[in-house]
């Protein structure tokens, strides 16, 4: 099937021409016969790398009226925005932030591309634009099963059915063991392949030879005699060194920050800079190299800056959460452009972002959580993998798994190569979601009863797949709940947001969150107007669910805890007081952490004194906002007077 051939405008084909765009790969041709340019609603679950972007922009460019792409990733918004935006003709816009607003400026784009949780935000504070989008496409749609994260797409879908009962809905997936689930529940033809434009082997390593899916056996003897080294590691350079060397590049999969880092150090003696051709300026891979190592110089002056700097001038680099926005996305940049032959990463890299490459090595299978090590979900595994093969540029694609002896290949075989993704749960049922959403549905204006909300639900996955799915008793617990919380209160024919609640919901905070923002407010009532100061301000907003954790390692807890006790006085819990003092301590570190930003400290002294990555200063200042934000309009809604959170707002 020839792009030519499509119900596109005559631009569009010439645009698409133009990156060499002609004939539709199998998976594109299957999602167009199911009606795709029709406005019929369509799920295609297919493997990375076969298209799916194209079959989006074939349902957009089709559809009676806007569009709008959902996707889970800031990054990978981004990249999208920037794609659709290029589209001749085509006003395309984004929004991932400003929790508390209606978006209401998107109104005029022909495609706004949002996160999930952007979309559930816009229609809480009522976006009028919802109702008259004509295409809906959600990327990663098995992430319905993500905790977290699942609840809110999966709700944010059902409204937006609800809102706009004629949308076309285009979903795409990777592959997953129950695809026809999440078809039944949206009404869509399901447009299920294997398919690749380039064809991948998956491999496990053990004993000196890799072991291919395709029966064929790849000789890569390593020595490992010096009690020194790493056997995986060891193993690692030379499957990335050898990929290398024959023309192609390399993605490295560890568990951990320090491990991505190390394994970068350890490759930076393989000299990889003078083996990639660029597809830049300059044919010197050198001189891409040290180009690539002063654009991260240049991106910003930190100790974790500089080290990546130094790896990418040998043509490694390292990517993971710890790295600013920045350096991760040009670090995504410089590999798509092959000015870099490799990159160590944790596992998040595998998540939507566009870095394939000719082999993936995945040295890592298990990583800690906090309670222990866990094995990785084969979805993710199989992501990795996923990223092997760059189509036009590599003639094959190639993963492999590192095994350290023949019986753990055989486990990691049976584990991963030839095991099948993990099936799509709903995550609905937990009873934070059940939580945050209840009061969502009731302070629009969508329920206003238990059986409305009740109703609301019936549209979702969970509900989809459910025979008998008994929601009552949970939601009536949480309703209970919320009423005992005072975001809800009854009324003679059912229940209501109070004041507070529809501000909690505007806010896009949780329950939770807002809980303790109020606790927090009715201390300070109490405190001595000089003791509230911006530290009080932070570690309330600090100590909620929607702030992101700070790790408190051995060595520092005993300043914290001094650091506590030192300025007790300005702060709304008392330390015999808290439920958890684990995590409060936790609060208490990120809190001065923000503190001393405010006050001057630059990104530098804080990533030096507190052990955390330029990234995780980044992410928790911009939650930092958000959330003093909404605690200075809940403080206006419960009448305290609390200028510390906007003031401290505005100096972050």
């Amino acid at each position: 099937m020839r792009v030519a051939d499509l119900p596109l405008a005559p631009e569009y084909v010439d645009h698409f021409a133009a990156q060499g765009i002609e004939e539709l790969y199998p998976p594109q041709a299957a999602a167009v016969e199911a009606g795709v340019c029709d406005g019929d609603n369509v799920v295609a679950a297919v493997p990375t790398a076969s298209g799916k972007t194209f079959v989006a922009e074939l349902a957009l460019l089709t559809a009676d009226g806007p569009g709008l792409y959902v996707c889970p990733l800031r990054a990978l918004a981004r990249e999208k925005y920037e794609e659709f935006d290029a589209l001749p003709g085509v006003d395309a816009g984004i929004s991932t932030g400003d929790y508390d607003s209606a978006a209401s400026d998107l109104a005029s784009n022909d495609i706004v591309v949002a996160t999930s949780e952007k979309v559930d935000s816009a229609i809480r504070n009522g976006a009028e634009w919802v109702a008259d989008l004509a295409c809906v496409v959600v990327d990663e749609v098995h992430l319905l099963g993500a905790a977290g994260r699942g609840p809110t797409l999966e709700v944010t879908l059902a409204t937006l059915r609800r809102q706009a009962p004629d949308v076309q809905i285009v979903a795409l997936s990777a592959t997953v063991d129950n695809p026809e689930d999440i078809a039944d529940w949206l009404d869509a033809d399901l447009v299920e392949s294997t398919w690749r434009p380039v064809d991948l082997r998956v491999g496990v390593h053990a004993d000196d030879t890799v072991r291919f899916d395709d029966g064929t056996d790849l000789r890569v003897p390593v020595d490992t005699a010096d009690p020194e080294t790493n056997a995986d590691t060891e193993v690692t350079a030379e499957l990335v060194r050898g990929a290398v060397e024959d023309g192609g590049q390399a993605l490295a999969f560890v568990r951990s920050r320090r491990e991505a880092e190390a394994l970068a150090d350890r490759l930076r003696e393989e000299r990889l800079s003078n083996a990639v051709v660029p597809d830049g300026a300059t044919d010197d891979p050198a001189m891409a190299a040290a180009e690539v190592a002063e654009e991260v110089r240049e991106a910003g002056a930190t100790g974790t800056g500089e080290r990546l700097a130094e790896s990418a001038a040998w043509g490694v680099a390292f990517h993971h959460a710890g790295l600013s926005s920045d350096h991760r996305a040009l670090v995504e940049r410089a590999f798509r452009e092959r000015r870099l032959a490799v990159i160590c990463a944790t596992p998040t890299l595998a998540a939507g972002v566009n870095v394939p490459a000719r082999r993936v090595v995945v040295r890592d299978q298990q990583r800690y959580t906090g309670s222990g090590t866990e094995w990785l979900p084969v979805l993710e595994v199989h992501q990795m993998c996923g990223r092997a093969g760059r189509p036009h540029l590599d003639p094959y694609g190639e993963a492999v798994l590192v095994a350290g002896d023949d019986e753990g290949r055989e486990d990691l075989w049976e584990r991963y190569v030839t095991a099948d993704a993990e099936r799509v749960e709903s995550k609905l049922r937990d009873r934070g979601a059940l939580r945050t959403h209840t009061l969502a549905l009731v302070a629009t204006g969508f329920a206003g009863s238990q059986a409305e909300v009740l109703d609301a639900f019936a549209g979702t996955f969970y509900a989809s797949r459910t025979p008998n799915p008994d929601l009552g008793g949970v939601v009536g617990d949480a309703i209970a709940s919320l009423i005992d919380d005072g975001l809800l209160a009854p009324t003679d024919d059912g229940i209501e947001a109070t004041p507070l609640g529809e501000q909690v919901s505007r806010q896009y905070v949780t329950p939770e969150t807002g809980v303790r923002i109020v606790e927090g407010l009715r201390t300070v009532e109490a405190m001595d107007p000089d003791d509230v100061t911006e530290l009080t301000a932070l570690e309330i907003v600090c100590d909620t669910p929607d702030m992101v954790d700070t790790y408190l390692g051995n060595a520092e807890r005993a300043d914290i805890y001094q650091y506590a006790r030192s300025n007790a006085a300005h702060l709304t819990t008392e330390m015999m007081e808290a439920d958890d003092f684990e995590g409060w301590l936790e609060s208490v570190k990120t809190a001065r952490i923000l503190r001393e930003w405010v006050e001057g400290a630059s990104v530098e002294e804080l990533v030096d004194a507190y052990r955390i990555g330029p990234g995780d200063l980044e992410s928790r200042i911009e939650r930092a906002e958000w959330l003093l934000g909404a605690a200075d309009a809940l403080a206006e809604v419960v009448g305290v007077s609390m200028p510390a959170f906007s003031s401290t707002r505005a100096r972050l």
